[in-house]
């Protein structure tokens, strides 16, 4: 039967293409003039009449205007009149599964008919059945609208922003509004992940600029057919000397690196597993599913769980553990030290993704885990170019041997074009400065402590971490976008809102990052806007003694300016 419908599409793809109208209605007679299948086939050979419904989806001619054949059989019992998986009736709940033909929804009908041993059914029946159509796409495209409309209910639903940067100025932007309504205006950002400002250096647009016109733009493939460039070498050789090891690979994002590194270890390694971080990114998440091994997860930064799970699995069996230096939405330091410490005591392989941490942190910006000394501790670090460093892609960095693995086997990395010149040398330029200049770092992280403080003095709860993060939390996804709205159209300030399912429900927040460039009057004119929308909105605020420390810190953080000649 299968060979029979693969004539029935061939035949008719052939004899009529994408010519003939589909009626409104036609008979089965009518079918047999028009199909080259069916009018050639013997009857004893062909599908009953009921299957061709189904069937039809697969028909270029049936399927041409996105319509599904129903077929209505009119004198046949009420039982068997129609087929149950081309037609879906109008109450949802009889929905029960999907035709493997024409992908159309099941009713509660009852199944087609199977012919006993050695019974054929005939081409044509006594009676003539009705062929109509029905128009499913608006089944599909329900669906989705309908899921939209949630996130809408729910107050999540993600609005981007459209902002036009301007070089020189950053952080400042253009926001263009959408129609008519509001004109475009000037505002601030201070939610970027250009946390240093880096994406402005001039060495970077230097750099840039001449791989422009030395090279062009693209790359022109995938690393293994022609997008290799001078640039993504010295980039790889530079990113191995940052994190002093024997090798890196420069991947589109680090979203791939992370996905692609982590799905090898189930394919390499002989009945391993894989213990992660239970606060760990989507994209280490995702590696770890792929990888398609026995996984274990350790609650987020908690020692003693950590090392239950590795004295289960003992210490002969091949184990990975794979953790996150700086959390994003949090901004909390995992404990470096003695992860790296239990996974050389139970013989395990570590995996650290560095990045919010790579160009903010050490002597040289390789990260935490060089500013804590432990870069010869952890076997594979990965890593990103569009936050610190402000370009784009990701990395990993390991032995000559896993960076190999990678190159030769892992898909997310094989089958993707290669990251363009341009920007390889930008991130190039970017890595390099960072190695001998901390000045952005130092400033940067002095702005994170005054902001943490100045904003706690006015009462808001700032979730308490040691990085250059600093989270406030909301706790309501509506309220929070009222918030973001309000801080963008009344004052001109760019926060977004960060709802489930990037935090958990209930944990809604803002998440600002300010950086060097930001002067300590943008810091005290958000502080006062967030404070005045806070309590419009009535949310609830930390106690008056912890607010009467913070402007203590305040005062302090303030008159520290030791750093400012070297800034300038």
């Amino acid at each position: 039967m299968a060979n029979k419908g693969a004539s029935f599409v061939a035949g008719a793809a052939r004899s009529l293409g994408n010519k003939l109208k589909l009626p409104e209605s036609i008979t089965m007679s009518e079918v047999q003039k028009l199909c080259p299948f069916v009018h050639n086939t013997a009857a004893k050979e062909v599908v009953n009449s009921r299957n061709v419904g189904c069937l039809s989806r697969m028909c270029p001619v049936m399927s041409h205007n996105q319509e599904t054949v129903v077929v209505e059989d009119t004198k046949a019992p009420e039982e068997t009149r129609k087929c149950p998986f081309a037609e879906v009736r109008e109450e949802p709940e009889v929905k029960t599964g999907v035709c493997p033909v024409s992908g159309a929804s099941a009713t509660s009908g009852p199944p087609l008919a199977t012919p006993k041993a050695g019974q054929t059914e005939p081409l044509v029946a006594d009676h003539q059945p009705t062929i109509r159509t029905q128009n499913f796409s608006a089944l599909y495209e329900n669906n989705f609208q309908q899921a939209i409309d949630a996130l809408h209910q729910e107050g999540r639903y993600r609005t981007f922003a459209n902002l036009r940067r301007h070089r020189g100025n950053f952080p400042n932007a253009t926001f263009k509004a959408a129609g008519d309504q509001v004109t475009d205006f000037e505002v601030k950002m201070f939610c970027s992940n250009d946390y240093l400002g880096m994406g402005q250096n001039q060495v970077v647009l230097d750099a840039c600029h001449e791989a422009l016109n030395e090279a062009g733009t693209g790359a022109g493939g995938t690393r293994n057919i022609g997008g290799t460039t001078r640039y993504h070498v010295e980039l790889e050789a530079e990113l191995a000397d940052l994190h002093q090891k024997e090798a890196a690979l420069v991947c589109s994002s680090c979203f791939v690196a992370n996905e692609a590194a982590l799905s090898l270890f189930g394919k390499l390694l002989d009945n391993p597993v894989i213990i992660s971080d239970a606060a760990n990114h989507a994209s280490m998440i995702e590696g770890i599913r792929h990888a398609k091994c026995e996984k274990r997860i350790f609650k987020h930064d908690d020692m003693e769980d950590l090392e239950r799970i590795l004295q289960e699995v003992g210490p002969d069996r091949p184990k990975v553990v794979a953790f996150e230096s700086v959390y994003s939405m949090s901004g909390t330091i995992g404990n470096l030290k003695q992860i790296c410490a239990l996974s050389k005591k139970y013989n395990a392989y570590t995996f650290c993704d560095e990045v919010h941490a790579v160009g903010m942190y050490g002597q040289r910006g390789a990260g935490v885990l060089e500013r804590e000394g432990l870069l010869g501790e952890c076997d594979v670090i990965s890593g990103t170019l569009g936050k610190a460093f402000g370009v784009f892609g990701g990395y990993i960095a390991g032995s000559k041997q896993f960076v190999d693995c990678v190159r030769s086997f892992a898909p997310g990395f094989i089958f993707t074009t290669a990251v363009p010149p341009v920007v390889a040398a930008g991130a190039l330029a970017a890595v390099r400065h960072l190695k001998g200049s901390p000045v952005e770092r130092q400033v940067q992280q002095l702005r994170a402590k005054q902001l943490k403080a100045l904003l706690t003095a006015h009462g808001l709860p700032v979730m308490e971490n040691p990085s250059h993060i600093v989270p406030v939390t909301v706790g309501d996804p509506v309220k929070c976008k009222a918030l973001t709205d309000a801080l963008l159209f009344k004052h001109q300030i760019y926060l977004q809102p960060i709802n489930y399912p990037t935090v958990p429900r209930g944990t809604e927040r803002i998440r600002i990052t300010p950086g060097p460039l930001h002067s300590e009057q943008d810091l005290v004119r958000l502080g006062k806007a967030i404070a005045e929308e806070w309590q419009l909105l009535e949310l609830p605020q930390v106690d008056t003694a912890v607010a009467t420390a913070a402007m203590v810190q305040v005062a302090d953080l303030y008159e520290a300016q030791v750093w400012a000649a070297e800034a300038q």
